[in-house]
């Protein structure tokens, strides 16, 4: 705790950070930076919607144990911006809305049942979980009695908060913004584009070989049109008027 002024109570401090990885693996690191990076531009226009990814979430002015770090997490109704930590007191008191559990091999059944309760206790209205080794995914709404419900049938599922659709491909995750677009990671998203850009380049590309081609057309008819007046004004030279 940092020291404050004589006769006040010690300022409480909150970490950013407990010292463990954000990620245990290359596929759970990838599947959490494509969803906050997908959800995160999806909401690019709303500037009262705060997407991100492993921050610790305090939700208890005064008590720095309290805490959990979601993997993803959705917060509507407060402006983007970097933080250190969501401390909820600081934030109209308002706790994220949904949040996203990638799991690891090294996740226990206790660890997955301490997180939940904390997200049933803390407000949250829509919890995820998804295990890409299993190909598992789960989801919890919280219903008009104020429980979490577990969802019955993913495949399929849209999610009332965000709009998103969830299938599962042979075990992997996809996740379709309401426009039909799927979330992609940064490298699909680089190559999608370097296609796009390539496919830019041949529309020019044609475009301009339309416009030499259609020049070179038009200087044949004028040298046409000038071979054409040339004979006609010999013809007229020798007495015969072209027809």
């Amino acid at each position: 705790m940092a020291l404050t002024q004589a006769g006040t109570k010690p300022a409480v401090e909150y970490p950013s950070t407990d010292g463990e990885p954000m990620a245990q693996n290359t596929k759970q690191y990838r599947y959490i930076t494509t969803i906050q990076g997908g959800l995160a531009a999806m909401f690019r226009d709303r500037p009262d919607v705060f997407v991100a990814g492993d921050l610790f979430w305090y939700p208890i002015e005064g008590d720095n144990k309290t805490r959990v770090a979601p993997d993803v997490m959705v917060v509507f109704g407060r402006p983007k911006g970097d933080r250190d930590s969501y401390r909820q007191w600081e934030e109209d008191n308002i706790p994220p809305q949904v949040v996203f559990e990638i799991l690891s091999p090294s996740n226990t059944l206790t660890e997955l049942l301490d997180k939940s309760l904390f997200y049933a206790n803390h407000g949250v209205q829509e919890y995820y979980i998804y295990d890409p080794d299993g190909g598992g995914l789960y989801g919890f709404v919280r219903d008009e009695s104020g429980h979490l419900r577990r969802v019955a049938e993913m495949q399929g599922w849209v999610s009332p908060l965000l709009g998103v659709r969830f299938e599962l491909e042979g075990g992997e995750l996809v996740v379709v913004r309401p426009d039909g677009e799927r979330f992609v990671g940064y490298e699909e998203l680089v190559a999608a584009l370097e296609q796009e850009r390539l496919l830019r380049e041949q529309e020019r590309a044609r475009a301009e070989q339309e416009h030499q081609r259609a020049e070179q057309e038009r200087l044949l008819r004028e040298q046409e049109q000038q071979r054409a007046e040339r004979l006609a004004q010999k013809l007229r030279e020798l007495g015969v008027e072209p027809e």
